[in-house]
């Protein structure tokens, strides 16, 4: 019996790196849905209102995602709208879970003059925890530029799906003392 050399060996395993990783990058977990629903923010200055989600994955690794809410003060007329878009990144890391990053261009509008702009970035774990329990846990980064404090923040989320295309989507983002929340039902594709 003759022994294969192990410089093919290694060549070979090396040849085979790419597919293991392609292997690994696509993810049971679905990129496309959109969702709306109840939001609300508890902090100095309590609001609630509306706010609808959606992503869509270009890629199987990649998509795009936006967001839009509009809260009203609590015992106020006055209003703010909060919307962001950004593009994400998914990596499979087991068959049920991703590490996820995900970076976005924000924007605040409460109108008399408080109308600024910023950006986000987050990375975290997605994964399902049961066939109809899915979660993520994200860390995550907000600038408004000058004159506005940056901010580090925690985002918890999960969906209990109902169908394979319909659930109950929540979301929790605690920042510096505040906290913001979202729940409603989602469709996924």
């Amino acid at each position: 019996m003759s022994r294969i050399p192990a410089s093919l060996i290694a060549a070979g395993l090396l040849a085979a790196l790419p597919l293991a990783a392609s292997a690994q990058s696509a993810s049971p977990l679905s990129y496309n849905y959109v969702e709306g629903g109840y939001t609300a923010t508890n902090a100095d200055l309590d609001a609630d209102g509306f706010g609808v989600n959606a992503s869509i994955a270009f890629h199987p690794n990649f998509s795009v995602f936006g967001s839009y809410q509009n809260q009203e003060l609590d015992h106020s007329s006055n209003d703010f709208d909060q919307w962001r878009v950004g593009l994400g990144y998914n990596h499979g890391i087991s068959p049920n879970a991703d590490l996820i990053t995900r970076v976005a261009y924000e924007k605040f509008d409460a109108g008399r003059g408080l109308d600024v702009d910023g950006y986000s970035v987050e990375v975290g774990l997605r994964g399902a925890l049961a066939p109809s329990f899915e979660g993520y846990a994200l860390a995550g980064y907000e600038d408004y530029g000058s004159g506005y404090d940056d901010d580090f923040y925690g985002r918890l989320g999960a969906q209990w799906k109902f169908t394979p295309n319909w659930g109950l989507s929540g979301d929790v983002k605690f920042s510096g003392g505040d906290t913001q929340w979202f729940v409603g039902p989602r469709f996924t594709w």
